[in-house]
């Protein structure tokens, strides 16, 4: 995942083609590493708007430049760089935005005046350069004024950036630059380069081309592989030299596609400028209008991401320490149960000195008898206390039996009642995967309050006072309410008191996950609403990255909640099964909310 050269320059012409000549409105510094510029447009856009946020970052993860629509909370106090930029950039007109080369770096130049009143030029430029990403404010005399993050000599003796320091750029790679080479170029470089994989050698060779975009061009040349140079065949350099061109002329033209790969879900994986066909089955793609709604789009998925599992940090834990406690438990008990298989054993021995009781003394420390039991007649030996009597010890081991009879059927409901709760632990870890937003996050919480594995807390609603959380809602090809649940709390609400007889119930079979309801109203649900909804159970699922996933499904009526189950176990009969492969692309043309 990284912003490449290339798709920097697409960024910098979609950025010409509405800023040149905006103002400088309003500049914050909500982190450390990130700023938001607001910029009058010079003119208003299609849809009305006269302003615009352009966001810059130089955090080493996620180091970008594009607009924005999102909104950030800014600190009470704005920090001392952010200070400068608005002492500096007040009022400022954005003029010319310049590329150098296919680096990744971006020189936005602003036109204002200086505290004489002279019209002079500043630039701020920047730098994505992974954990070097920086964004430098620099003179009318090439000079820095100051940065986002300062560069001593200690950090660096070949770059240093300090406040008058002459702004340099950094060292040049020995690359060829995507747009101003040929295939044939890049052909004979990798001939005479390294002999590793094609797209390890066009990311060594090739500038302003990210991992991603080097892995597309290996994979249409190796038709889904990646080999190295020594082999490619004659063929080989036909498809690399025409996809080659097909890359130069998308980079040179701006003629590329917007696109992000997300995985089964929804978990944002890498994005670029052109189509991505080298995951096959396994990823998604999704376009998008213009580069800016490609990289706010997905990194805020990413941050939400990211943010979501901070959150959920102690939900995970408590759910992993529980899992844990409930498997060691069972193992204990399950070995507990073995034990009592010798049960039968003890009544035989206690049967056996019963029938000689003539034949046995009181001192005696074993006994060896006919064992009647046995179709062989075989002898036995029996240990004895001795210093119980004969009767005393056959006593004792039918106390034993006894001892070992009951806690066997104890056992048994202990194991059971332990693999229902992990079953349960399951699938609340699975609906926590799958939880996008805070009121998701809360509801799981106090459902866990209410089972007893947390303690309410003040921000934890009470047991009654539930969030009023909607279930996602789908609507089929054929006009059919689905709706799925979102934990197991709103499976039950939705299977056991929402839904009626003739209303469609699915769930992937014995794997977690929503439960699924097709609303019928009272009609005949079509088998190509009912094929829909089991994709829907399936990627709403533990096994939405899997394929061929079992879905059982029936009417309504034959689902029932057993006394005493925790939230969303249930049983069903008179159920049919469909295997289904998960689509994600269906789902999220079938949600509705």
């Amino acid at each position: 995942m990284a912003l490449d050269g290339t798709l920097l320059r697409q960024i910098k012409h979609e950025l010409e083609g509405c800023l040149i000549g905006a103002r400088i409105d309003k500049i914050h510094q909500f982190s450390r590493e990130e700023m938001i510029f607001v910029l009058r447009l010079p003119q208003p856009t299609a849809d009305g708007a006269r302003s615009v946020k352009l966001y810059l970052s130089a955090g080493a993860d996620s180091p970008r430049l594009h607009l924005t629509t999102s909104s950030f909370e800014n600190p009470k106090s704005p920090p001392m760089f952010c200070m400068l930029m608005r002492k500096y950039l007040g009022s400022a007109k954005l003029i010319e935005l310049r590329q150098i080369g296919l680096d990744r770096i971006l020189h936005l130049i602003f036109e204002t005046r200086n505290e004489m009143g002279d019209l002079v030029h500043l630039t701020v430029a920047i730098e994505i350069m992974g954990r070097h990403s920086n964004i430098i404010l620099v003179d009318e005399n090439g000079r820095v004024i100051d940065s986002i993050k300062r560069i001593d000599d200690t950090m660096s003796s070949v770059r240093p950036i300090l406040p008058g320091v002459h702004y340099t750029l950094p060292p040049a790679q020995n690359k060829l630059d995507l747009i101003d080479t040929t295939p044939e170029q890049i052909e004979q470089a990798l001939r005479t380069g390294k002999d590793v994989p094609l797209s390890k050698a066009l990311l060594s060779a090739v500038q302003g081309v990210s991992p991603i975009v080097c892995r597309e061009i290996a994979n249409y040349v190796f038709l889904g592989n990646d080999g190295v140079i020594s082999e490619m065949t004659p063929d080989h350099y036909d498809r690399l030299r025409f996809f080659l061109s097909r890359v130069i002329e998308m980079a040179r033209d701006y003629t590329g596609t917007p696109t992000s790969v997300i995985d089964a879900r929804k978990k944002p994986v890498d994005f670029s400028f052109m189509d991505i066909h080298q995951y096959g089955g396994t990823m998604f793609t999704r376009t998008y209008d213009s580069y800016s709604q490609l990289l706010d789009d997905f990194y805020t998925q990413r941050d939400n991401i990211q943010r979501m599992r901070h959150r959920s940090a102690d939900l995970l834990k408590t759910l992993a320490n529980t899992a844990d406690r409930i498997a060691r438990k069972l193992s204990l008990q399950e070995k507990e149960l073995a034990d009592c298989s010798d049960r039968e054993t003890w009544k035989i021995y206690g049967d056996l000195i019963n029938a000689n009781l003539y034949s046995i003394q009181k001192g005696d420390h074993s006994v060896t008898l006919v064992n009647f039991y046995d179709e062989n007649q075989s002898e036995i030996t029996i240990p004895l206390d001795p210093r119980k009597t004969p009767a005393q010890n056959a006593q004792k081991y039918y106390g034993e039996y006894r001892k070992a009879d009951t806690a066997e059927k104890k056992l048994r409901e202990l194991i059971e009642e332990g693999q229902q709760e992990a079953v349960y632990i399951d699938s609340v870890f699975d609906a926590l995967t799958r939880a996008q937003t805070n009121d998701e996050l809360t509801a799981i919480r106090t459902e866990l309050a209410e089972q007893g594995y947390l303690r309410h807390k003040g921000n934890t609603p009470k047991k009654g006072k539930e969030l009023k959380l909607k279930p996602k809602r789908y609507l089929s090809d054929d006009g059919f309410t689905i709706l799925v649940g979102r934990n197991n709390v709103q499976n039950d609400q939705l299977t056991l008191k929402e839904s009626r007889g003739r209303d469609v119930w699915f769930h992937t079979k014995n794997i977690p996950g929503s439960h699924t309801i097709v609303v019928s109203d009272g009609k005949e649900v079509p088998n190509t609403t009912l094929h829909q909804a089991a994709i829907l159970a399936a990627v709403n699922s533990k096994a939405a990255e899997s394929s061929q996933v079992p879905v059982d499904y029936t009417l309504i009526k034959n689902v029932k909640k057993p006394r005493g189950a925790k939230p969303g176990m249930v049983i069903y009969v008179s159920y049919q099964t469909a295997y289904v492969t998960p689509d994600l692309e269906l789902e999220k043309r079938l949600l509705v909310e």
